[in-house]
């Protein structure tokens, strides 16, 4: 075992390649794409140090060519669920022992393996099963992920330095445990840097993981897989298990040693988990941790003094970029309307030169929405605003799913503040516009955060500072990532440590040591060098 106080190299922001036409990177991404296209993977489930086919498989298919198969995936039950949480127990015994820097070295050479050799896999990979643009898997897939796992590391040695003061003839130290049991990671499709990171920052703090991807990302799960094993974490430490999420989760919940959930997705399936976790608090070993990001209905306010072109891009930005499938995407606008006409001429010419199709072709800025039901549910909404009295489109509108699922960036204006796009989250290219008049800022600022039950991000615009004062304090618990003149997407790790609150989720901020403060339970250690022998305090006399 090493012996020293250990510092960690110094985190630093990932550079962001710009994949220009004939750059090495674009090359190189756009032969990976077209290798796993045209091939097929065949994906088990990774329990201890086997690799679980049970026969019961899947097609993995893109969203923008969903005819085309790329690989299928083995689907578990009840019976894998147990068997990793067995695995997972068994490997906790050495994993919540090894010393913390052969952990930190573990997921630096993860983060290493991502930057050079896995990045155009782990891209590509990213734009099939997901549709990003190599944009989007870039700052995601690659960048994101890096960031996650060189800034975690720095993150945990600076938890790990953070000790009491002692006093005369004592010492009081303390210990940063693993939780006692195990840790259950749920996440999202959206975001590859996300479905690893929910597994990796438990395990980096010693803990042992189920994990459960979205089974519209095991594609580039599979590759996340790969770098972990090529890094060197031990079988058993990160089980991986796909199935019907109801039965494995009521396995996993139902479980004495369930110790924390680390989750990103729905805010209804977060709150029925959180109930299933009350309902059987009297089987747990320990309280668990239960850590969750979840829905958003995104806001950007224009104040009067603003540029109606830095508006538009934000909104064409905030909105559109991954078909508005982030949970910070911006969904509800709120504008003024000396500014209104110029910001919307603005939005329209820019939807009008989007390009849309499959992201092998580097120009296009939109490809298509990740499944059939997320196509059907906007499709529903688009129509509906086609019918309403008080909604009109102004952009976009159309939407076909013959090849991909592929929905038009929408624009739709309402003259209802609490029409229902402006309430309900969509998850995808629609955005709303309201616009109210110069005078009622101030009530608009209250609307702004009456109107949605999430509170995840916002953003301002405006060049009068009192009026960014007045927005930043009213506007204060209706977003956990606040923006001034930017576009409410697109939080970097080790700059702005994201989550919200409200229906948005516990706001453990991922990307910051807040959030991994939730994966240790700490011990206090006193130590007394010598220890009275009379029990009489001088007040006895």
């Amino acid at each position: 075992m090493g012996k020293g106080f250990f510092h960690v190299p110094t985190a630093i922001n990932e550079p962001v390649k710009g994949y220009a036409p004939g750059s090495t990177e674009r090359e190189a991404v756009s032969k990976q794409y077209k290798e796993y296209f045209n091939g097929s993977v065949d994906v088990p489930m990774y329990i201890g140090n086997e690799e679980v086919r049970t026969g019961n498989t899947r097609n993995m298919t893109p969203p923008h060519d969903h005819q085309h198969v790329v690989g299928q995936y083995h689907i578990g039950d009840r019976s894998h669920a147990e068997k990793a949480i067995a695995n997972a127990l068994e490997a906790r015994t050495e994993w919540a022992q090894m010393p913390w820097e052969q952990r930190a070295a573990i997921f630096l050479r993860a983060a290493e393996l991502i930057a050079g050799p896995y990045r155009a896999k782990i891209n590509a990979a990213t734009m099939i099963a997901q549709s990003k643009t190599v944009h989007q898997a870039e700052i995601d897939a690659a960048c994101e992920l890096i960031d996650f796992l060189r800034f975690n590391v720095e993150y945990m040695s600076e938890i790990y330095n953070e000790q009491p003061n002692s006093d005369d003839g004592i010492w009081n130290r303390v210990e940063y445990r693993p939780l006692e049991g195990f840790v259950y990671a749920i996440t999202p499709f959206n975001f590859t840097a996300i479905a690893a990171n929910l597994p990796a920052s438990a395990a980096m703090m010693g803990n042992v993981v189920v994990w459960k991807p979205s089974d519209s990302q095991i594609f580039s799960a599979k590759v996340i897989v790969d770098v972990f094993k090529e890094a060197g974490v031990p079988d058993g430490v990160i089980n991986v298990i796909y199935g019907d999420p109801v039965e494995i989760t009521d396995v996993v919940l139902s479980s004495p040693d369930f110790a924390g959930i680390h989750f990103t997705g729905s805010t209804y399936v977060f709150k029925e988990l959180w109930k299933k976790i009350g309902e059987n608090i009297h089987t747990y070993k320990t309280y668990p941790r239960i850590v969750g990001e979840t829905g958003g209905k995104d806001f950007i306010i224009a104040h009067p003094s603003a540029n109606p072109k830095q508006v538009a891009t934000g909104i064409s930005r905030g909105a559109f970029e991954f078909q508005g499938q982030k949970c910070s995407a911006a969904s509800r606008v709120y504008l003024p309307k000396s500014l209104a006409e110029e910001t919307l001429n603005y939005v329209k010419e820019d939807i009008a030169s989007f390009k849309m199709g499959s992201p092998e072709d580097m120009s296009n800025f939109i490809t298509a929405v990740i499944h059939e039901g997320s196509f059907d549910k906007l499709a529903k909404y688009i129509d509906q605003a086609k019918a309403d009295a008080d909604a009109e489109i102004i952009a976009g509108g159309n939407y076909d799913k013959s090849k991909g699922y592929f929905i038009e960036p929408t624009v739709i204006l309402t003259t209802n503040p609490k029409y229902t796009t402006m309430e309900t989250e969509l998850f995808g290219p629609v955005v709303t516009i309201y616009v109210y008049e110069d005078a009622d800022w101030a009530d608009t600022l209250q609307l702004v955060d009456g109107t949605s039950e999430y509170a995840l991000t916002g953003a301002v615009f405006s060049t009068d500072r009192y009026a960014v004062a007045e927005a930043t304090k009213a506007l204060e618990n209706c977003a956990g990532n606040f923006y001034v003149n930017d576009k409410p997407t697109g939080a970097v790790v080790g700059q702005q440590p994201f989550g919200g609150a409200r229906a948005s989720g516990t706001n453990d901020k991922a990307g910051s040591a807040q959030n991994l403060l939730r994966w240790v339970s700490p011990r206090l250690i006193k130590e007394t060098f010598v220890s009275p022998v009379d029990y009489r305090y001088p007040f006895l006399g």
